[in-house]
């Protein structure tokens, strides 16, 4: 483990597109100290070791990073006027020394370290957010496009926006550095990639990482786009041309916690048969392709109520396309969407997902039995599609799915 520390000023680093910095190569956590892996003081200098206290679960969780993931781990702290009569070098060293030196003995080492001793004022390129300390990662070796920021400030996230990395940020409410980012706030939302103040989160997040898909479907009836995140926060974007389905759609991502973007241009001066068909299948060969290999996925079910009615959904992404359906209506639309297109909907996506479904659903309010179909089958998804981040094996004794 090497370590580097600057103090004297420079300009301020340019920053840096994602295509000059990654590349597919080695990819590295540059993670913050004061914080980050340990507690922040209120005078922001972590100079006495009855000041010094470790980020609860930093631990276990960067242990297991360490030991289960291909990140190299990189150290890079801003200390404020490090050498200086505001803060000693002898009142800082023993206390680092011994931070490392604990992380070191539960398998957690620094491959380099790097400190910036300067002072905000100087607008150091070296200084977080600058990238000043770390040109040596800027090159061909170093997969920055796929590699993480992690710390506690807004700083340690503009710094990844500048390396061309994501960055994880471990908010708790102190607003540290907001006065020293380059750029507006709302600008820096794309770069983060998690929001937690949990080393358990973070872990579950390097190791599992976002099921995504995307796919186009054109044919001579329609013209579909479907984008999806499976491990989203419920986030939807639907236009399908139908207001009624588009609600229900949106019920899916909702109460799923998935994010899902659909786009369709269907033939609905023919009628509403294509444009719902092709939905389904569309929305079902997204959700196998994000699925991928289905390790740590459970097969669930989920039983919802709504007022007067009761829907019952079971699913299993098992690989085999069957739909049992047991609900009855007696309107001919709900709203703008006939009922008999809902049965073909669900029928469509168990063709694409290649998927057993399971569906029962009793009531008198027609509206409210096609809602309490589509909230549980959006929660039996939410159940099925979660893994175990312990239980990363197949569910299955045929060894396939």
């Amino acid at each position: 483990m090497s370590q580097h520390n600057t103090d004297k000023s420079s300009p301020f680093g340019a920053a840096l597109s994602g295509a000059e910095a990654g590349g597919r190569g080695q990819r590295i956590l540059f993670i913050d100290r004061d914080g980050t892996i340990i507690k922040e003081t209120v005078d922001e200098q972590i100079d006495a070791f009855e000041k010094m206290m470790f980020y609860p679960k930093a631990f276990t969780f960067l242990g297991k990073i360490a030991k289960e993931l291909d990140y190299e781990l990189v150290m890079i702290t801003n200390q404020d006027g490090l050498g200086t009569d505001v803060f000693p070098e002898d009142t800082f060293w023993p206390v680092h020394n011994f931070i490392l030196k604990s992380f070191e003995n539960e398998g957690v080492v620094f491959d380099k370290v790097f400190l910036d001793r300067t002072f905000p004022h100087e607008n150091a390129d070296t200084r977080k957010p600058g990238t000043g300390l770390l040109t040596e990662y800027l090159s061909e070796p170093y997969d920055l496009k796929n590699s993480f920021v992690i710390g506690d400030r807004l700083t340690d996230i503009e710094l990844a926006k500048n390396l061309g990395a994501k960055g994880i940020f471990i908010n708790d409410e102190t607003n540290l550095g907001t006065g020293e980012i380059t750029v507006k706030r709302n600008e820096l939302d794309d770069v983060i990639a998690l929001e937690s103040n949990d080393w358990e989160k973070i872990y579950e997040f390097l190791k599992l990482k976002n099921r995504t898909a995307k796919i186009t479907r054109k044919t001579n009836e329609t013209d579909i786009y479907i984008k999806l995140n499976l491990d989203g926060t419920g986030k939807s974007d639907i236009k399908t041309g139908l207001a009624f389905f588009d609600h229900m759609l949106d019920q899916l991502a909702r109460h799923g916690q998935m994010d899902l973007q659909i786009r369709v241009e269907g033939d609905l001066e023919v009628d509403e048969h294509h444009t719902i068909e092709d939905t389904g299948i569309a929305l079902g060969e997204v959700f196998h392709t994000a699925l991928g290999n289905k390790l740590g996925i459970e097969r669930y079910g989920f039983c919802l109520p709504m007022d007067d009615c009761l829907a019952q959904v079971a699913i299993d992404f098992g690989g085999r396309n069957w739909l049992v359906w047991e609900a009855d209506f007696k309107r001919e639309k709900v709203g703008d969407m006939p009922t008999e297109m809902f049965h073909h909907f669900f029928k469509s996506f168990t063709d694409g997902a290649k998927a057993n479904l399971n569906i029962k659903a009793e009531g008198t309010n027609e509206h409210h039995k096609i809602e309490a179909i589509f909230k549980a089958f959006a929660k039996a998804i939410k159940m099925s599609v979660k893994r175990d981040v312990e239980k990363m094996v197949l569910p299955s004794t045929k060894g396939m799915l």
